[in-house]
């Protein structure tokens, strides 16, 4: 099976209903629209030149429309393994210079992203089998390991051992007792 296919069977399996229904909503779904043109693009820049010159604006348009639409920034410069699931749009950015291992997930309003500066400066290296919950930032030259499962709203920054669970904390601290005071 070819890796944009991995892509739209794990699409498919994680939809309910019959062959019809799941195959409907693999073709409506915003996450497959993306992973189709970031593999397309992946495809394209492999071609000579002459039949490249031909495709890239398809790619580009493609590509454009996908950002504008659905909200998802997945530059085919990213090195993605098979069986990628976007599960919603909105608000997805992943570095060109990411690389993400297989089965990963991804939720809105993520970003993967570079960071740091000189011998610190980079991008994320994610491993397999890897949940990025909604508003989850990873940044910076770090390595997150196979089997991790990143929560809600988490910033990640260090590396992460396989099989980490990673969480914000959900509390709050309390920083006066003053109140909201009128302006006098």
């Amino acid at each position: 099976m070819s890796v944009l296919g991995e892509d739209i069977y794990r699409t498919y399996l994680l939809y309910d209903g019959g062959r019809t229904r799941k195959l409907f909503s693999c073709l409506r779904a915003p996450g497959v629209h993306a992973v189709t043109v970031y593999r397309f693009g992946q495809s394209i820049a492999k071609l000579p030149l002459v039949i490249r010159l031909v495709f890239e604006p398809v790619y580009f348009l493609s590509n454009a429309l996908i950002k504008v639409f659905w909200g998802i920034e997945l530059p085919r410069a990213a090195q993605i393994g098979g069986g990628l699931y976007i599960g919603h749009f909105g608000g997805i950015t992943i570095s060109p210079q990411a690389r993400i291992g297989r089965y990963c997930t991804i939720s809105p309003n993520i970003t993967i992203g570079l960071s740091g500066t000189g011998d610190r400066q980079g991008v994320p290296c994610i491993g397999d089998n890897v949940f990025i919950a909604p508003g989850a930032r990873i940044f910076g030259k770090i390595r997150i390991g196979d089997n991790v499962k990143i929560g809600a709203n988490a910033v990640v920054y260090k590396d992460l051992p396989d099989k980490a669970i990673v969480v914000l904390d959900p509390g709050f601290k309390i920083i006066s007792y003053d109140g909201n005071q009128p302006i006098e």
